[in-house]
């Protein structure tokens, strides 16, 4: 049997994954990025990942270390102002209107925001460029050994591949932090979430709007514009039967209903890429690392996608982890490393997944009387001007 050896296995060609791959290639270290199916690195392409990612400053910040921020920043558009809305009285209209302004704490915005499918197909174009990544898609992890001094992982091809560490970024339902034996807690919603780009006649002016009714939040994100227009991406939340109601719908009378959904804050909106939808979990690994393996990204921590925590969280993994390896190279997969890796980032993984349950719960409400309260709320923690800047900032990744 074949067998390669690498420093690091990255189990995963997501962003997240791909990413690990340009983070510790370009430190230096040998790496072996495998994932079973081929990135969707096209828009229009079946299977093409439609959500979007707002990369916050920290986020940001670990890019542009990396390498990968000047290949990513002309396609981003910025995130300035934070815009909540409640809608939840018995018409769909806005009733409360919060504003969120980086500028009360930055001189920078709040981040920056771009498709998923265009950050593979960037990403996968920059580790062409590193001579110390392999990137194989097509291939997958069929297997783990684990002993002190090294890993081996087993490959679909029949192949095997030596290394000091696996970085498990192969989702929610990892094989290699199943095979690592670590377990994970999991809630489920009994959510979907419908994801899809749409053009509309009034500007966003570079702001995020999150509208609460019920069944969960609908997000608009700033695109750049398409075809001349002013474009937004869209995460709506449903309960689950709603939501796939909705994804049947005819286009006209899926329109009519985001448009409504939307309180006409933009104008009618228009469908300007197929729709996807995603179930919506919480999930939180009971450890970050086991033996040669640290696991980051949703092999570690899933949360419904509100506040753009998802996959700022995942790269707050990659940074806390390249940090380690960079200071300690000689060290890298050992016993205290992991350890290391597994204290300086659970308690905070797990302080905002419960953060995101919370806020998650409180959006599905349906009875009249708890939105209601739901929109006193929002008007209490707003009128306080240290909250809202803590809230800001604990958001944004500066705190905790």
């Amino acid at each position: 049997m074949t067998q390669q050896s690498f420093d690091i296995v990255v189990s995963g060609g997501g962003v997240a994954g791909l990413t690990a791959a340009a983070a510790f290639g370009g430190a230096g270290f040998s790496v072996l990025c495998v994932d079973p199916a081929a990135p969707v690195t096209a828009r229009d392409d079946e299977g093409s990942d439609l959500r979007t990612t707002a990369m916050l400053q920290p986020a940001r910040d670990l890019l542009d270390r990396i390498g990968l921020w000047p290949r990513l920043a002309p396609h981003a558009a910025e995130l300035q102002v934070m815009r909540i809305v409640d809608a939840g009285g018995p018409e769909p209209e806005p009733r409360v209107t919060r504003d969120f302004d980086a500028a009360d704490i930055s001189d920078q915005p709040f981040g920056w925001n771009l498709p998923n499918w265009l950050l593979r197909r960037e990403i996968v174009t920059h580790l062409e460029s590193l001579p110390s990544v392999t990137f194989r898609p097509g291939i997958g992890t069929t297997s783990l050994l684990t002993r002190e001094a090294e890993a081996r992982v087993g490959l679909s091809d029949g192949t095997r591949a030596r290394c000091r560490l696996v970085i498990a970024a192969d989702g929610r339902n990892s094989p290699i932090r199943e095979a690592a034996g670590i377990d994970v807690a999991t809630t489920r919603y009994g959510q979907k979430a419908l994801a899809f780009a749409v053009t509309h006649e009034i500007p966003h002016h570079n702001v995020s709007t999150e509208i609460h009714r019920s069944g969960g939040p609908f997000t608009l994100v700033p695109l750049p514009d398409h075809e001349g227009r002013p474009s937004s991406a869209i995460v709506w939340m449903e309960d689950g039967p709603e939501a796939a109601r909705l994804a049947d719908l005819p286009v006209p009378q899926f329109e009519a209903e985001m448009t409504s959904r939307s309180c006409g804050l933009f104008g009618p909106l228009t469908l300007a890429t197929r729709c996807s939808l995603w179930p919506i979990i919480s999930q939180v690994a009971d450890r970050m690392a086991g033996e040669r393996v640290a696991l980051v990204a949703e092999a570690a921590h899933v949360l419904p996608p509100i506040g753009a925590q998802g996959l700022n969280m995942s790269l707050g993994d990659l940074r806390v982890l390249l940090d380690l390896a960079e200071a300690a190279p000689d060290t890298l997969g050992s016993r205290d490393m992991l350890e290391s890796y597994h204290r300086k980032r659970h308690l905070e993984v797990r302080a905002r997944v419960t953060g995101i349950d919370l806020l998650n719960r409180a959006s599905q409400l349906h009875a009249q009387p708890l939105r209601d309260a739901r929109a006193m709320g929002l008007t209490a923690l707003y009128s306080l001007a240290p909250v809202r800047r803590t809230l800001m900032q604990l958001g944004l990744g500066a705190r905790g």
